[in-house]
């Protein structure tokens, strides 16, 4: 495919003193094993599946990321032509050293029965440096990888970027080799 996989980037989604802030406001915070959906409605901890922390920031960031999200719904839906109604509440994430996420699809496959499959449109946005050697306050390893049966793009991105893409898109976070990897994560329906 030509211009697989078919991504929407806003660089700069959050400007980098922002993204310093809601790292100190994660890095000081507890975090409990993310969950996996697919075996029950209300999901489960597998970590071999997904191995991450989801960490609970204040109300104000999660209403900051929220009417960011909000914000930039039109631009997604018309890049996609798609029309979304509700976005659901973002997981900030943690990835420490050897966490990781399989290669997975977020919704929208037709396979499952839960009301994750009602997911149209994913979206990340990246916190944290990804470096290749390790280096203060960046991470090395952690990248998102889209694949399909014949091709794989590691998305590499500069804290507060957003990337989105269609649910049924298949990826991976590789597992951390150094460092902590910061991001958040939500979902357009």
């Amino acid at each position: 495919m030509a211009n697989w996989p078919t991504l929407f980037i806003i660089k700069q989604f959050f400007e980098p003193l922002a993204c310093d802030a809601i790292v100190a406001e994660l890095k000081s915070l507890d975090g409990r094993a993310a969950t996996i959906y697919g075996r029950t409605t209300s999901g489960s901890v597998d970590q071999n599946v997904r191995r991450t922390l989801r960490v609970k920031p204040s109300d104000e960031t999660i209403e900051l990321v929220m009417r960011r999200l909000w914000e930039c719904k039109e631009a997604v839906e018309k890049h996609f032509a798609v029309t979304l109604n509700e976005c659901e509440e973002a997981q900030f994430l943690r990835y420490r050293e050897g966490d990781f996420f399989v290669a997975h699809q977020d919704g929208n496959t037709g396979l499952l029965q839960l009301d994750t499959e009602r997911r149209l449109i994913s979206t990340v946005i990246f916190l944290s440096r990804e470096s290749e050697t390790p280096k203060p306050d960046a991470y090395c390893g952690g990248s998102l990888v889209f694949s399909d049966l014949r091709n794989s793009f590691h998305m590499r991105a500069e804290p507060g970027t957003l990337v989105a893409f269609r649910s049924e898109t298949t990826h991976e976070v590789t597992p951390v080799t150094h460092g902590e990897r910061y991001s958040i994560a939500s979902w357009y329906r």
